[in-house]
């Protein structure tokens, strides 16, 4: 029997923790799907929202259902003509399987909008932790889930069944006194480490004085404080349907690409 990643129990318990401080990722998340959604030129009378942040989320889109984003998601098929997956996939231990019920979820020419951290977020934390135990201990423990990088994202659309599927990125860079500062933080935004194989005892405090000296080295700031990134990945893909614009066939063009570009044409040598 496969091991799930996440520990939905500690991620649930741990999203309980946060605070209107902590929700600062949200807030950024937000501003993307607003942004995908004023350059659609299409209204959306049935919208759903995923989101393990129902508080934050709920006040929103008054208008939208609210969507636990649990195993099996509380969606009706062909209910949708939008759904927003939100600041939830990273954590998914199935996350093809969370896209194809959203899918299922929408209707034909219906769009789907995912928001999500991406591979990039935490990248100098995960350095920094993994550096310092390994000189520390000796060993290397999981601290920070393993996130989907750009380049996969068009794919697990594709295999969810999506027409049209598009991904994009954008970092935000905070800056922290130092790494307890930052873990402060993360407890605060729900973000904490959930991981099923994470240690199950406290890690020595030589561990975070190693992490917090290859930090300051290596990931400061001119201000003095720690950097830290945040990538968050913004996926859009639309249910399939007949009036969307499909590929041509290859080799019915009627006009060659050289005459549409005013260029000679010149032969490729043997």
């Amino acid at each position: 029997m496969t091991i799930p990643m996440t520990d939905t129990h500690a991620l649930h318990t741990h999203r309980t923790r946060t605070t209107p401080e902590g929700m600062f990722l949200h807030k950024a998340a937000a501003n993307e799907l607003q942004d995908r959604l004023d350059m659609v030129n299409k209204s959306f009378t049935a919208p759903a929202i995923v989101t393990g942040f129902t508080d934050f989320w709920a006040p929103l889109f008054p208008e939208a259902r609210i969507v636990s984003d649990v195993e099996t998601l509380d969606l009706i098929p062909g209910s949708h003509d939008l759904v927003a997956h939100v600041m939830g996939l990273h954590w998914a231990n199935d996350p093809v399987g969370q896209l194809i019920q959203c899918r299922r979820a929408l209707k034909p020419d219906g769009l789907f909008i995912g928001v999500s951290l991406g591979g990039d977020t935490l990248q100098e934390l995960r350095r920094a932790l993994g550096e310092a135990e390994i000189a520390v201990t000796g060993g290397l423990s999981p601290r920070i889930a393993p996130m989907p990088e750009l380049r996969d994202l068009g794919g697990l659309l594709q295999r969810a069944g999506f027409a049209l599927p598009v991904a994009d990125t954008a970092v935000l860079t905070a800056e922290y006194r130092d790494i307890w500062h930052l873990m402060h933080d993360l407890r605060a935004m729900g973000e904490t480490n959930a991981l099923t194989a994470r240690l199950r005892h406290p890690t020595r405090r030589t561990v975070f004085k190693k992490a917090q000296n290859l930090y300051a080295d290596h990931f400061a700031a001119p201000s003095g404080r720690l950097k830290a990134s945040f990538e968050l990945q913004v996926i859009t893909g639309w249910s399939p349907d007949a009036s969307q614009p499909k590929p041509l066939r290859p080799g019915s063009a009627q006009q060659r690409l050289s005459d549409a570009l005013g260029t000679p044409e010149k032969p490729l040598r043997d």
